[in-house]
């Protein structure tokens, strides 16, 4: 992933915005961003992906609604939508290039709104010429802003969200300390040992997941970082898998905080790559699924 854009600050500008102005994306802005999604063909892990700006259709804010889990989202302009083919981390791989490409819509100046639940079927896969063996998780609403203030005042509960997202102790631990006596396994890291990798975890904190449920967990063990999928119980709710098909949305919002992470540390100079190397013995005692790796 080669950005453009300057992560961290596009990172703290993004929000969730539901409502637009309804105008068609001005040339440049959609030109550049149409470009970024056809461009978009692989994730770390090698799954194969196609993405498109849409140009949103009258039909489709009744069928966000019909989610029943985002609230209204009015004057749709487009759409940023993705398939991605059927196989191992391919939920990781959409969420991470997909974030990605809001971050670019972001930089754009442009507001931004993830929607997961089915798109298999109807509209989105008919669109995208969907084939069997692909899965569409999610669509982003892509639109203008309706005014600075509406910028403004996004920007101020992005601040403020940072506030209502897990504490640092709940997401990031230290293998190294795990067997200390009387310490639980693994030990939480504290932010002033985490060093130059800092920033990167705190953008990982503060990146978007479905329902706010923020399900990574990142353990430092040397100089690796391995990334786990701690499960919200009951969600999604049975009723959303069952009768509407919810894909696993907490697989894909481990790949978004893989893109969080690795544009961070990247824009501070830290090198690194993704590794499938899940470490001899996990964190003792957790529910937690291995995702990813990434080795410095």
């Amino acid at each position: 992933m080669n950005p453009t854009f300057p992560a961290t600050e596009t990172m703290n500008q993004r929000f969730s915005c539901r409502t637009f102005t309804g105008e068609p994306l001005g040339g440049a802005a959609r030109d550049r961003l149409a470009a970024a999604a056809e461009a978009a063909r692989t994730g770390p892990f090698g799954s194969r992906l196609r993405f498109r700006l849409l140009a949103a259709a009258p039909e489709d804010e009744g069928a966000l609604k019909r989610l029943g889990t985002y609230g209204t989202i009015r004057g749709l302009s487009a759409f940023l939508a993705g398939a991605v083919q059927t196989g191992p981390r391919c939920r990781e791989d959409f969420g991470y290039v997909m974030e990605g490409l809001v971050l670019e819509a972001t930089a754009l100046g442009l507001g931004t709104c993830w929607v997961g639940g089915t798109f298999t079927r109807g509209t989105f896969a008919r669109r995208l010429s969907a084939s069997r063996g692909e899965r569409l998780p999610a669509v982003t609403a892509v639109g203008v802003i309706p005014d600075r203030a509406s910028a403004e005042e996004g920007l101020v509960r992005r601040r403020v969200g940072g506030s209502r997202r897990k504490p640092w102790e709940d997401l990031f631990f230290d293998a190294s300390v795990a067997a200390r006596p009387g310490a639980p396994s693994p030990a939480p890291l504290p932010a002033a040992e985490a060093g130059p990798w800092a920033d990167p975890l705190e953008m990982v904190r503060r990146a978007p997941s479905a329902s706010n449920r923020q399900p990574w967990r990142v353990v430092k063990d040397g100089s690796r970082w391995h990334f786990y999928l701690r499960r919200t119980p009951g969600y999604p709710p049975r009723f959303a898998v069952f009768l509407l098909g919810v894909d696993d949305l907490q697989q894909v919002d481990m790949g978004i905080a893989m893109c969080h992470f690795e544009l961070a540390a990247r824009e501070k100079g830290l090198a690194g790559q993704w590794v499938d190397r899940p470490p001899a013995r996990g964190p003792a005692g957790e529910p937690w699924e291995y995702s990813a790796t990434w080795e410095a």
